[in-house]
């Protein structure tokens, strides 16, 4: 369902698609084909996705920033390596502290 709703979104050819939690309900290998195939269609197209999502990992493997956010508010934005490795806000630090995370696009 997920790739179908992907191609639909396409059939414009659109700059930026919004994408809230697209892989949030999916089992393991089907989330790692969605996000493969997002990452091929981002090349092949030039898209830019606003890409919402409460898993870090995934942000860390699609992601080129990131936007955290608190409370409803943008607390700390930047380049993905950056935010991972050397976060600046309070918030930030401890939200990754929480979580294990995977390395750049994910490699441990």
């Amino acid at each position: 369902q997920q790739r179908v709703a992907i191609a639909r979104a396409l059939i414009t050819r659109p700059k930026l698609l919004i994408c809230d939690e697209p892989v949030s309900m999916l089992d393991a290998s089907v989330q790692s084909q969605v996000l493969e195939l997002m990452l091929e269609l981002k090349r092949e197209f030039d898209l830019t996705y606003l890409f919402i999502t409460h898993d870090l990992r995934v942000a860390r493997f699609l992601c080129d920033r990131i936007a955290v956010m608190n409370a409803g508010r943008i607390v700390e934005i930047g380049a993905t390596e950056k935010i991972f490795t050397n976060p600046e806000h309070p918030y930030t630090q401890t939200l990754l502290q929480a979580a294990p995370l995977l390395g750049a696009r994910g490699e441990e």
